[in-house]
């Protein structure tokens, strides 16, 4: 077994630090001893000083042989173990400090190496007398079993930034290693869909993961599916733990109906399935309640004890930093997503010869939310002006600085000016207000009555027209810089659009794919169709499968009818 740490403090693993160390070991029976690159001891646990003799001051700072230096040839193997990293399990003859009247003794030595990096940094033994061979076993099995739990932590639970993967990834580690069922509640979030409120002195949390061991795992499910919200009485071990940030065990065959979540008929059941006892730790990060894991162990398998809880509880806090990560992440996902979607609503209406069908479609729910958008304003005589833009990067940022785009067009598309116009105000306003993010965009101006749309681009793609009864076509307009650069140069192109020719406008999120070059990813909306009088939904209906980005979608169409008279110019 390869113990491995991100960093080192003095030469030991950050997470070998003399709290943890004495949290995990103080009170096992075996002797652990934590010793540096040059094997000077850095820790030893009341067993280990009493295997030696000495105290722990009497360790501390000293080497292997300066220690024990009866036991010969030792510091070689030590040595081996630093320089290769492989394990090494060995049989110790000889005496110690320790009054006895053996005049030979005899130990089981476990020693693993200490990694920072892929370099041995230290070493930790773990050491037994051989006296009762079933019981040694066993004691050492068990400290071996929980420095491996922890070693290996780090590289199964937090593998993507989700919370609910996370949580499930916790659950599925404890299961059957260290528990027959494992449960994860978690607050509610703060951004979302409102939460009903509980009763006074009720705790209500978030089933996040649910894990039982082989036939347990489906039989548990009858006490909350992931997802669902469960009630904690005020006397729960739940709700205990929370309130006091400590470990909780909770022996179920003292249950009382009201001191959990589980009213008479669950206490039945889970004693029907032979669970007796439960182990509820906090989950904290940053001082900050996230949660709790429950560990419930069932008939069979040993009761928890004090390095049980010790194990759990480091495995929590580790595990916690994880959910706070994926918590945080969660938490600007969902502000930038609901402003966002607030942004979105429905645009302006234009006038009504005019249809419009717009759709915003995210990306899955692991990619942060970016910044496109999409407007509809209505002009002077019957024309309307659509936009369609990114906002360059992902998060709150980027959606903030779309609704200070927004805002910026509607008040310049007052000013009744062609689209390239528009866009050198919009550059230079944008440039000089100071927001740091580039845009793309694309504006069309409509004109019903001559039969033409006025286009001009931002570093936008190009739009795509629909004729009725034909195909579609990809038409390429002058393109200038993006928003925000202060550069100009934008153009203007005028692309005939009759009744009932379909104008598509779309982000990159609708195009781009991995490892395919974007004008190919282009060229395919030309097999675009719609038949005359089809709806525009049905046409928008057709995307938004296997996107990689958020995708942002705009088609509109002049309504057939009589021929319909310009307004006549005032005077």
């Amino acid at each position: 077994m390869l113990l491995q740490a991100d960093t080192c403090d003095d030469g030991m693993p950050s997470f070998f630090d003399p709290k943890t160390v004495a949290a995990l070991f103080d009170g096992n029976p075996a002797a652990v001893a934590v010793l540096d690159h040059d094997l000077r001891y850095t820790y030893v646990n009341p067993a280990l000083e009493r295997l030696n003799g000495l105290s722990a001051a009497s360790h501390i700072g000293r080497t292997f042989s300066q220690v024990l230096p009866g036991l010969h040839g030792q510091a070689s193997a030590l040595r081996d173990v630093l320089a290769d990293g492989e394990p090494r399990e060995v049989t110790i003859s000889g005496r110690t400090w320790a009054p006895t009247e053996e005049e030979q003794q005899l130990w089981r030595a476990t020693y693993h190496r200490l990694d920072v990096a892929g370099e041995g940094c230290g070493l930790m033994a773990i050491i037994v007398e051989i006296t009762d061979i079933a019981r040694q076993r066993e004691e050492l099995e068990q400290a071996r079993g929980h420095v491996a739990l922890l070693s290996t932590a780090a590289v199964r639970i937090g593998t993507t930034l989700d919370m609910d993967t996370t949580c499930r990834e916790l659950a599925d580690f404890v299961v059957p290693d260290f528990a027959d069922v494992a449960v994860v509640d978690v607050f509610p979030a703060e951004v979302g869909h409102a939460v009903r409120r509980p009763a006074p002195g009720v705790v209500r949390l978030r089933r996040a993961a649910l894990r039982g061991d082989g036939e347990l795992d489906e039989q548990v499910q009858r006490f909350g599916h992931p997802g669902e919200y469960v009630d904690f009485a005020a006397d729960s071990a739940v709700t205990r733990c929370l309130a006091d940030n400590e470990p909780v065990v909770d022996d179920w065959e003292n249950h009382k109906r009201g001191r959990s979540a589980l009213n008479a008929d669950r206490i039945a059941a889970s004693r029907a399935l032979g669970l007796r006892q439960a182990l509820v730790v906090p989950l904290t990060a940053r001082s900050r309640p996230l949660g709790t894991l429950s560990l419930v162990r069932a008939e069979g398998s040993p009761a928890f004890g004090d390095q049980d809880v010790a194990v759990a509880r480091e495995l929590a806090v580790r595990a916690a930093v994880d959910l706070d990560h994926a918590r945080r992440y969660d938490h600007e996902h969902s502000i930038a997503r609901e402003l966002q979607r607030s942004l979105l609503s429905e645009p302006w209406g234009p006038h009504p010869h005019v249809e419009i069908a717009t759709r915003y479609l995210p990306a899955d729910e692991g990619v942060l939310v970016g910044g496109d958008w999409f407007d509809v304003v209505p002009l002077q005589d019957g024309r309307h002006l659509k936009a369609m833009g990114d906002v360059m990067g992902h998060g709150v940022e980027a959606a903030v600085a779309m609704s200070q785009y927004r805002s910026l067009l509607r008040l310049l598309a007052g000013e009744d000016l062609p689209p390239h116009r528009i866009l050198e105000q919009l550059d230079t306003m944008v440039e000089r207000s100071g927001l740091d993010r580039a845009a793309t965009c694309l504006l069309a101006v409509v004109d019903r009555f001559g039969g033409v749309c006025e286009v001009a681009s931002a570093g936008h793609l190009p739009p795509v027209f629909i004729d009725p009864g034909a195909g579609a076509r990809v038409v390429p307009v002058p393109v200038g810089p993006p928003l925000g650069t202060g550069f100009g140069g934008y153009r203007t192109a005028s692309v005939p659009c009759g009744p009932g020719t379909v104008l598509f406008m779309y982000t990159d999120g609708l195009v781009e794919r991995r490892g395919e070059d974007i004008d190919a990813s282009v060229r395919r909306l030309a097999s675009l169709t719609l038949p005359p009088g089809g709806r525009l939904e049905d046409l928008l209906d057709r995307f938004g499968e296997d996107a990689e980005d958020d995708i942002a979608v705009l088609a509109s169409r002049i309504r057939e009818g009589p021929p319909v008279v310009p307004p006549t110019p005032a005077e």
